[in-house]
Order: structure tokens, then sequence, then C-alpha cells
């Protein structure tokens, strides 16, 4: 029976919005509309209903916030453009697309879960207010079920933002909602003291609190890792005191049973590929896998989830015409090469996300 996959982790936005997007400029290769027929074209190959000549099908996506222009303040339009991505979202959702924004009333069950922007660093007073502005955005409770936590990117934030009170206070606040933090970090560009940071922020938030109360952590990319050190044979990159360094930091992630990981992002940090000719997947699959591994052994198939990062992947995947294609056939190779059970398969290509984020599919 076929496999229906959650893509954990794709962003949205229409041409519309373009302006309101922090990293947004006339030389970024994203800067253009990035929505569901967008998405739909990279996901072509695998379609919406279940095919049982295909192993694997797209029964839906989990939304992540696209970094807006925003402040922790909410005067000064700080909020705002946040808000009016969850109207977008809204609109999606419910089947009401808006002229030029690139979506049809028949994708609103491919949107499974939203992902907004919040200040957590503002603390839980901040956060009650703005969750009840995020609230009023969605219109219906239908909707705002779909809301299934936040993320405050953090792999462009200072040192200390993780630590800071109002952030660990914002993050215990989330654990008591039951909403899911998604943590940012960057090892390659930024350093793998984010990565030591975030250790010590989860151990500070944890401390004391019950079980029941506490914040799921869904962690983006396998936190980027350095996938560009000088390969030669897996040897090369594991006796590398990076890795080495990055493996410990993600193990010590994984020991609260409370956080996830997601298989994504790699194709950002991988020397990037062209649209022709084919790379060679199995050989994608080889050099990631000291990475991968790492990931599995520390985290249990039972708490890795697929994700695209599209539209991300596709500037150094190869181009929207075949990097989701080519992500989902390394990922394909990966969990190969672990040897999972057809059970545990299934549960990466969707039922982790579903578990995790506690959408229905």
């Amino acid at each position: 029976m076929p496999i229906p996959i959650v893509d954990s982790h794709i962003h949205l936005f229409p041409a519309t919005h373009l302006p309101s997007l922090a990293w947004h400029g006339p030389e970024n290769p994203l800067g253009s509309q990035h929505s569901i027929d967008e998405y739909r074209t990279a996901t072509a190959s695998t379609s919406a209903s279940p095919d049982t000549t295909q192993s694997t099908y797209l029964r839906g996506f989990i939304f992540l916030e696209t970094d807006r222009i925003s402040s922790l303040d909410e005067s000064s339009d700080g909020w705002t453009h946040a808000l009016d991505e969850v109207s977008f979202l809204t609109r999606i959702a419910l089947g009401e697309p808006s002229p030029s924004e690139g979506h049809r009333d028949v994708d609103r069950s491919l949107c499974l879960g939203i992902v907004p922007w919040a200040p957590v660093p503002a603390g839980p007073d901040a956060l009650r207010k703005y969750m009840a502005l995020v609230k009023e955005r969605t219109r219906t409770e239908a909707v705002w079920s779909k809301v299934r936590g936040v993320r405050y990117l953090l792999q462009d934030k200072p040192s200390g933002v993780m630590l800071g009170q109002g952030f660990i206070d914002g993050l215990k606040w989330l654990g008591r909602e039951g909403l899911v933090f998604d943590l940012g970090v960057d090892a390659r560009q930024r350093g793998l003291w984010q990565l030591r940071e975030a250790v010590e922020m989860m151990g500070r938030v944890y401390d004391g609190v019950e079980e029941k109360e506490r914040v799921v952590f869904v962690i983006n990319h396998l936190c980027k890792p350095n996938l560009r050190l000088p390969y030669s044979s897996p040897e090369s990159i594991t006796t590398h005191p990076d890795y080495v360094e990055w493996k410990a930091l993600i193990a010590a992630m994984a020991a609260h049973p409370t956080t996830y990981m997601k298989l994504s992002g790699s194709f950002s940090e991988l020397p990037p590929l062209s649209s022709t000719p084919e790379p060679d997947i199995p050989s994608l699959v080889e050099r990631l896998q000291p990475w991968t591994d790492a990931v599995f052994d520390a985290f249990g198939p039972e708490r890795v989830l697929f994700g695209s990062d599209w539209p991300v992947c596709n500037v150094g995947g190869g181009g929207n015409e075949v990097s989701w294609r080519r992500w989902r056939s390394v990922v394909e190779g990966v969990l190969e090469k672990r040897g999972l059970s057809e059970e545990l398969k299934r549960g990466v290509w969707g039922g982790v996300a579903v578990k995790a984020y506690g959408v229905e599919i």
C-alpha cells in the first residue's frame, strides 16, 4: 500500500508579499512567487492521491513561517507582516483564493499544519497577546486547529538570545499551551556555538517541568551541518573535529524525549547541483551517510521526519522542476541504507510528523 508523505517543512509566499520578506532583494534566487501552484509543479511526480503504481504519494504539508520583517515589539508594525502571512495561509486552508496568489480551492486539503512566526524572546505575556491575534486571523476553529506551533528563527540571531529569560519562559509557555517550537540553527554558516547554546537552552527549558507540559522541539535541517567538509571517504568526515562535535551536540539534543529532527535542508549545505545532468543519487546518499547515521542513531527513526525545505531546496538542488523529486530520492536511499522496516519508513515519510505536530491525515 502506498505510503502518504507529509512534507514537514515548506514555505509559501505570493508575489504581492515579497516586500515583507526580511531576506528579499533583487538578486535573491527565490525572489518570485512561490505558492501552491509552484509547489504542485515541483511535486508533480508524487500525486496528492494514492496510486498503486508508486510507493509514496504526497498527502500534504506543514507550512513554516518565511522570515518576514518583524520585531518583538508590537508597535511600529512589528507583528503586521507575520500576521498577514497567517491570513494568507488561512485563505489557503479555507479554499478561498485571492487573485494572483497561486492557489485554488482544491488546495485546502494539502494544508495539514501551520507554524507561524512568534515573538518567543518577548516572553509569555507577549506570546499570549500575539497568539490571540493569530487566532483572530485564522477566522475559524478549523483553521486555528491547524496552528500546531511557532518558529522564531535563531540562525541569524546573536549569541545569548536562546538563553535569555524571556525566551526560556516563552518556550515553557508554549509547552503548557501544547504548541511545538521549530528550532532553526546553522552549524555551517554561523558555527557550532549555536548548537552548544541550543543544548544549554533545552536543559533550562526542561528543568523542573512535568513531562506533560514539556515543549516539543522539532529541529530543522539536521542543524545545517557543514556538508562541504573535504570528502574522500566516510572516515574523512567521521574523524573531522567539526563532525565529532556536531554529532555529540546532536546526541545531547536527542537525549530529551520530546525532541524531533527533520531530515531536510541538505541541498543548501552540499555543493550545489545543476538542473542537468541528473546527479548520482547513491553517491549523495553515501556522502550524507555519516550525518544521517548520527541522526538516526541519536533520535531513532521514531523521531526523524521527512521535510523538503521547498522552495529553498531549489537553489542548491537544481531548480523547481527537479529538486523536490531529487530530495525524495535521496531520502529513499537513506532509508534503504538504514535497512528500515516498512513501518519505520512509513513513520519517517509521514507518521512521525503526524505525531510531532499533532495533525490529522
